[in-house]
């Protein structure tokens, strides 16, 4: 009987192991409209695109869960994510600050906001993404050079991965957005999903 239960231990041993090194792990997409996929279907979005290219790359044990919510400004990064994170995610992709910019909100008062948020989430041990947006040129170069900046100096104080600007050939382009010029269809969805992909593949 001894070798039997031998062997079932063994079976049991590596069925655990099995289970664990396909432990589901989440990714949080913590943004606004563009995120939520405003004017687009939810399965069209980019979080959900970003899902099956994860999946189709091997990374199956990753689910993607959208929290975009629109009209969000950085203000309501922490109290969201210290909402989000009941779920204990693993990761998290930060996407805010479009409607601060547009808004014309004051870029120290927008990076202190990220920058909390950024705080927090690597207080409980969860990986940060970090998502560039840049602003429109009729801004001014003073504000837009700030904004753009604002990014890339957050990214190199707490050392996470940067995706320099997730609408990377789709802003501004009117055959990638709807008809408000802000928000992207479809097809520039697609275009957010493969510039995020190439950083994230890696990152996680």
């Amino acid at each position: 009987m001894r070798p039997f239960l031998f062997f079932i231990s063994a079976l049991i041993s590596f069925s655990l192991l099995s289970a664990n090194a396909f432990a589901e792990k989440k990714l949080v997409v913590l943004g606004d409209s563009i995120t939520e996929g405003y004017g687009v279907a939810k399965s069209a979005a980019y979080p959900t695109l970003l899902e099956k290219k994860l999946h189709e790359a091997g990374k199956k044990e990753w689910t993607v869960i959208n929290s975009g919510v629109s009209g969000s400004t950085t203000a309501s990064g922490l109290s969201r994510m210290k909402w989000l994170f009941k779920s204990k995610p693993d990761a998290v992709l930060l996407v805010l600050g479009a409607n601060d910019g547009l808004r014309g909100l004051k870029v120290e008062a927008s990076q202190k906001n990220l920058a909390d948020a950024i705080e927090y989430a690597q207080s409980q041990k969860v990986k940060v993404i970090l998502g560039g947006l840049y602003m429109p040129p009729n801004y001014g170069k003073d504000y837009t050079d700030q904004f753009k900046k604002m990014y890339s100096d957050l990214a190199a104080k707490y050392k996470v991965t940067l995706i320099p600007f997730i609408l990377d050939k789709v802003g501004g382009d009117p055959k990638y957005n709807l008809a408000d010029g802000i928000h992207p269809n479809e097809e520039g969805h697609k275009i957010i999903a493969d510039t995020i992909f190439k950083v994230l593949k890696g990152a996680l």
